[in-house]
């Protein structure tokens, strides 16, 4: 099997590389860096532009699989987003149906519905809601992958990524985490499932207070095994109160539910953790 991963210099394209080298014959592996380290030895690198349809043309030849990491993993300007989030889901999508690709694992994200209010315990069938530019664009591609599904036959599975950062460092995550165990093992039953159709995913890990439901995605056998409960008290007991009348706390997407449209969230993160 020939697996071709985008975003493989990202955050989640490097804690999957390996693990999804040891699953196939074939790894090629794509970003935007000159290279990466580390390759192993079924991997080989190629510097590309998903947002160039001839690049993605000539990538996934013959690839049987694509592990889609690729994008801008943030808010940020419409032209930007239009580029490497939207233009580029085409590119993929279309690139791998010329090609017979059977499927694509993509990576979402819970700000295509991330104005849902947290209270609700929503499913993989809730509609969209997105709370950025940066959602609208997962909301487009995973429209985008259902129609290739529904009309060309190409299987994607759109894993609906929550909260990723190695533990969770706010109340919020207590509920959000999800480990890299987890995010590891959510990947390859993706890739291994028999089939998928079309399916929504939350990649979330075993929390207690887990806000989202993945019963209707159980047939791909992901069964997370971590639970960010075990440091709840800690956190709960270090970082300050959520607030009922902020929409930050109240709703799924956290701060990318009040960052301004087109301005980063991950730098208002960043500039408030500063503060602090």
């Amino acid at each position: 099997m020939k697996i071709v991963l985008t975003g493989a210099a990202g955050h989640l394209g490097g804690i999957c590389r390996a693990p999804l080298a040891q699953m196939c014959d074939e790894l090629v592996s794509t970003d935007l860096k000159d290279e990466i380290g580390d390759l192993a030895p079924n991997e080989t690198y190629v510097k590309a532009d998903i947002g160039d349809f001839d690049a993605m043309l000539s990538l996934l030849e013959g690839a049987d699989q694509i592990v889609h990491f690729g994008s801008i993993p943030d808010e940020a300007p419409w032209a930007d987003i239009l580029h490497s989030n939207i233009l580029s889901a085409y590119n993929i999508w279309e690139s791998a149906y010329r090609h017979g690709v059977r499927r694509i694992v993509f990576a979402s994200s819970i700000h295509a519905v991330g104005m849902h209010p947290k209270q609700q315990f929503i499913d993989t069938q809730v509609p969209h809601r997105p709370d950025t530019y940066y959602g609208l664009a997962k909301c487009f591609t995973e429209d985008l992958a259902s129609l290739y599904w529904d009309k060309r036959g190409l299987e994607t599975v759109a894993m609906r990524i929550y909260s990723v950062s190695g533990k969770p460092g706010n109340s919020r995550a207590v509920g959000s985490f999800l480990s890299d165990r987890d995010m590891i093992q959510l990947v390859q039953k993706s890739v291994t499932s028999p089939t998928t159709g079309f399916t929504v995913v939350y990649g979330v890990s075993n929390n207690d207070r887990c806000p989202v439901d993945n019963s209707k995605a159980s047939f791909l056998g992901f069964r997370p095994v971590d639970n960010a409960e075990e440091m709840a008290g800690d956190i709960y007991a270090s970082t300050p109160a959520q607030d009922h009348q902020n929409p930050e706390d109240m709703c799924h997407g956290g701060p990318f539910a009040v960052v301004p449209l087109g301005e980063s969230g991950v730098d208002m993160i960043r500039k408030r953790s500063v503060r602090n």
